[in-house]
């Protein structure tokens, strides 16, 4: 059989790239491989059986090694976007529209739930202003996390990095050979940041921040763009910054850096509220940088989970 990649999928048909040519194929499935709660997805391993000229079969799919989804709470199962992920690419803004480290943090959360290593770009760097955003705490506030931050102008590719250790090129050697999706708050810049990774081997299409500072989302389909030298999923099923599919219970578990704090709090039920009695964070001052960072975590920590806990568990949704 011949092994390939799922490249867009489309109910029973699937565009799919042979391993050893490179060749673009169409490919149906066997029936038993499309169960009613599952289904071959962008990014999956497959192998073929050539049926004909020009017709392929898929006869196997390979056990994924991580998957983008969503859990569906109301029907107790959940929905796969893309799978076999290198990388996910979280893009911010350092000017229009303005930074925004809760949105960050959601998809951390993801990232560490997918099993998907995160990268951190700071992109607009050639409008970045320090009294407007202190970026070198945001990337230490993520040094516990070992994520990686880079400083980009996708607009001007020759901006050199001036803030942080690693820029554009180092982006650029961490992706090759990789297959990674890029996420972030509409128009942070995602689409012309990948035409730029890409050496303009791809075009995506891009749409300019409104007066408002928010810029339009150009993707309505999941698929994957070969670029320079990395695999791009470009995904519209991982828009959504809402965090209600997650239950309380499981959060902290997607607070790594957070672990250490909370197992000094007094009582194993803890909110860790200001309020909260025997709650470790409150005995922590608010003047040593270390302790900022954890706060900010906490922070975020408490937001999402006041967001869980206001929605009935019934009503949650995708």
């Amino acid at each position: 059989m011949i092994k390939a990649r799922v490249y867009h999928s489309s109910k029973r048909e699937f565009t799919c790239k042979l391993e050893t040519t490179g060749e673009i194929v169409l490919a149906t499935a066997l029936g038993k491989l499309l169960k009613k709660d599952e289904t071959i997805v962008v990014g999956d391993f497959v192998y073929l059986e050539k049926m004909g000229e020009g017709e392929y079969e898929i006869h196997e799919v390979e056990e994924r090694r991580n998957e983008l989804y969503r859990v569906i709470v109301r029907e107790r199962k959940k929905k796969v976007t893309a799978a076999n992920c290198d990388y996910i690419v979280i893009v911010n803004s350092t000017s229009k529209p303005r930074y925004k480290r809760g949105i960050l943090d959601r998809f951390l959360v993801r990232a560490i739930q997918w099993d998907v290593k995160p990268l951190i770009v700071f992109n607009k760097m050639d409008e970045y202003n320090p009294k407007d955003l202190d970026i070198h705490f945001e990337r230490d506030r993520l040094k516990h996390l070992n994520v990686e931050c880079f400083e980009v102008s996708a607009k001007f590719p020759e901006y050199e990095n001036r803030f942080l250790d690693l820029g554009l090129n180092d982006l650029k050697e961490r992706l090759s050979g990789s297959t990674a999706i890029f996420v972030g708050q509409s128009g942070v810049g995602k689409s012309r940041s990948i035409n730029t990774f890409s050496g303009g081997k791809v075009e995506l299409k891009t749409k300019a921040v409104g007066k408002k500072g928010k810029g339009s989302h150009t993707t309505t389909w999941s698929e994957i763009i070969d670029c320079n030298s990395f695999s791009l999923i470009d995904s519209p099923g991982i828009r959504s910054f809402s965090m209600e599919d997650l239950s309380e219970e499981d959060l902290i578990d997607f607070f790594p850096d957070l672990h250490p704090y909370i197992v000094r709090c007094q009582f194993n039920d803890c909110q860790h509220e200001e309020q909260s009695k025997g709650c470790h964070f409150n005995s922590l001052g608010l003047e040593g940088y270390e302790e900022k960072i954890i706060l900010s975590r906490l922070e975020s920590f408490t937001k999402i989970k006041d967001e869980i806990s206001k929605t009935p568990f019934w009503d949650k949704k995708m």
